[in-house]
């Protein structure tokens, strides 16, 4: 049985990967040439984020898994990302509320990440932190902007905010991995991020003339592999064709 620090880093390293891939679909794509740049910048650091999350994993799995490996050699039911992070793009609206929602947690997940037990985890979180931030300022401005712009764009981001938000109580969840590491200092409980994420999320909607959607949060998935949607094996088989396809090939 893999180790609960093995099985955490591969979230870490998932939730990047996962969600720097969608947005590397808009390269070329974007409704103005700003975004595109933008949403490509913002994947490659997530990209990068990934390199060292997964880095460390292999390092601490100990099989001798590189990153990359890690990356383009595990079937679907292994991956660990949030269910969020694989849902399609859908129009623009969809891709900024998405990356907004887990923008919110993930500065607090790194900030608190950053005063780990582990040093090695400390250095990674820290290293991540400031661009966490700076994704979360971008997210929030054009939510803001837009859910408080034309009635065309209020209502797009409305309609991703009620998609999505079903989604986002999984960042949340706890389970035995993240109990033994909150326990040993490695890693915080998710439970006690929702508290400044709730603050952040809800000023955010009222600025952009946003209706927060009623009730809690429906729960979805459990951390655990073989949960995932089909949108993530599709995504993977683009993601993985030539890692696979030619293995061990040096560019």
């Amino acid at each position: 049985m893999a180790s609960p620090l093995f099985e955490f880093l591969l979230r870490q390293g998932d939730n990047t990967l996962v969600l720097g891939h969608r947005l590397s679909e808009w390269c070329g794509h974007a409704p103005v040439l700003e975004e595109d740049i933008a949403l490509a910048n913002t994947a490659l650091d997530l990209i990068g984020q990934t390199q060292l999350w997964l880095a460390l994993a292999g390092e601490v799995e100990g099989a001798g898994r590189s990153a990359d490996d890690l990356a383009y050699r595990r079937d679907v039911w292994d991956f660990r990302c949030l269910l969020l992070l694989e849902q399609p793009n859908g129009d623009f609206g969809q891709t900024l509320m998405r990356q907004y929602l887990f923008d919110a947690f993930q500065v607090e997940n790194l900030a608190a990440l950053a005063c780990s037990s582990d040093a090695r985890v400390a250095a990674v979180a820290a290293k991540s932190a400031m661009e966490a931030r700076y994704h979360l300022d971008r997210s929030r401005e054009t939510v803001i902007a837009r859910g408080d712009g034309t009635a065309e764009s209020h209502g797009r981001m409305q309609a991703a905010l009620d998609l999505l938000w079903p989604f986002a109580g999984e960042m949340f969840q706890s389970d035995a991995v993240d109990q033994a590491l909150a326990q040993a200092g490695v890693a915080p409980d998710p439970g006690t991020l929702r508290a400044a994420w709730d603050r952040e999320v809800t000023e955010t909607l009222e600025a952009a003339m946003l209706a927060r959607p009623s009730g809690d949060f429906a729960h979805r998935g459990g951390k655990t592999g073989a949960r995932h949607s089909e949108h993530l094996g599709h995504m993977l088989a683009t993601m993985q064709f030539l890692p696979r396809a030619y293995p061990d090939a040096q560019w």
